[in-house]
């Protein structure tokens, strides 16, 4: 019995392996985002307000994908939705050059949608698929590792991509915007988005050959689908999902608008892809940040961190809108920082304090995610207004002012067990 045994573990292991370059393959192409705004608005002569559309593009999916994906996954199983999602990315990849050789941006526009609803299937089979290759009391040191590797991605995303979204055609030093020039950015663009989707190919292929050790390795693990809609009974879950809503937002908000912020003559007057470049701080934060406060969480109320974190992400915010120079650009990359222990933890106090069932909850909090379609248009629109970044910062202001509400109130109230267990005559 104990050679099965420890098959069964190298089974899970190695399932776990291959689980865990999804949450990379996402996170980096999530990131792609950030320099591809820059991108299209140059190469497509756009305002603010309509390259971040770009962003709008992705996260609406979050919103209009979720419900479908968590039926797919109900009926597929876990492998089969983890291919169904690849392939769906690879498709969308593939509408990128059709519609960049069409010079139609609206069709870069579906493209991102249709790549960021695969995105979306792969995280709603990903993450619980994580959690359940290996002994209960070890699935949140698995679901962090996982987490860490997303991380990675978002972190060497706008490193990668600024090198060749943000260099030669129109990007070249004291070029002029004619045909050849686009023609050159454009390619530069398709270049990006064939490249990664021949990476998720060669993923999909790895786990179409590894789908029998992942459903095995899964085996006991149901897929439990719940529609989020039965979430809005509880007050609780509608205030988590409202953060995640403005979190997300304000997350995204920031990245999009670091580029062009950063590149301004009053910040640091870099080219763009040196900002590119920098962006990657401003996510590693992100990375470095989880690290460090899932050490912290050990010994610190998780709403009181939380609280913390807020205030002073708030604070960084504000200073960027009053200040210049190298003080706002740190400051706006010093966010990250203190941005990283935000989602899992806004997830897991509502989790605690709902009174829906945990997997409606759950359903909710992602469909909050689709703030990082609203949010960054907004802040776009502000920027085009004002004829400077520094002021859109106001939009992520105002949104950690509503999450340290959301974190104060967390931290003065209990969870659910603990306030059962406080009533309970037992």
């Amino acid at each position: 019995m104990t050679v099965p045994d420890a098959g069964k573990r190298q089974g899970a292991g190695l399932a776990f392996a291959y689980v865990t370059t999804l949450f990379f393959a996402w996170g980096f192409v999530t990131s792609l985002i950030d320099p591809l705004i820059a991108a299209v608005r140059r190469v497509f002569d756009l305002s603010l307000a309509e390259a971040m559309l770009t962003a709008s593009a992705w996260f609406i999916a979050y919103g209009v994908a979720s419900l479908p994906a968590a039926w797919i996954l109900s009926r597929l199983g876990y492998s089969k939705a983890i291919i169904a999602a690849l392939a769906t990315m690879v498709v969308g990849c593939v509408i990128v050059p059709v519609a960049t050789v069409a010079d139609f941006y609206p069709g870069v526009l579906v493209a991102l949608f249709v790549i960021a609803s695969g995105v979306t299937l792969l995280q709603v089979a990903a993450n619980p698929l994580s959690a359940a290759l290996g002994p209960q009391k070890t699935a949140h040191f698995r679901l962090t590792f996982s987490q860490a590797f997303n991380s990675l991605g978002t972190t060497l995303g706008p490193i990668i991509g600024s090198s060749i979204l943000l260099t030669g055609g129109v990007f070249t030093a004291g070029a002029v915007i004619t045909a050849a020039t686009r023609g050159e950015s454009l390619r530069s663009i398709d270049f990006a988005f064939l490249a990664v989707g021949v990476f998720f190919a060669v993923v999909a292929v790895f786990i179409w050959t590894a789908r029998k050790r992942i459903t095995a390795a899964a085996a006991g693990s149901p897929v439990e689908v719940a529609s989020p809609f039965s979430a809005f009974r509880s007050g609780w879950a509608v205030f988590g999902a409202l953060a995640i809503f403005v979190y997300v937002g304000s997350e995204v908000a920031i990245g999009g608008l670091l580029i062009p912020f950063l590149t301004q003559g009053d910040i640091l007057g870099i080219p763009e892809q040196n900002a590119g470049h920098m962006v990657g701080l401003y996510w590693g934060g992100a990375m470095v940040g989880r690290f460090l406060g899932s050490l912290l969480l050990r010994w610190v109320r998780a709403g009181v961190l939380l609280s913390v974190c807020t205030v002073i992400a708030c604070l960084l915010a504000l200073t960027v809108t009053q200040t210049s120079g190298s003080t706002a650009a740190y400051a706006a990359l010093g966010i990250g920082l203190f941005n990283s222990i935000m989602f899992p933890t806004i997830f897991t106090l509502t989790l605690e304090r709902s009174s829906a069932p945990a997997s409606a909850t759950s359903g909710l909090l992602v469909f909050g995610i689709i703030g990082g379609a609203v949010l960054p248009w907004i802040a776009g629109r502000i920027a085009d207004g004002a004829g400077s970044v520094s002021p859109a910062f106001i939009v992520p202001v105002l949104g950690y002012v509503g999450l340290t509400i959301f974190a104060i109130a967390c931290a003065r109230t209990r969870a659910r067990e603990d306030v059962s267990a406080a009533v309970s005559p037992h």
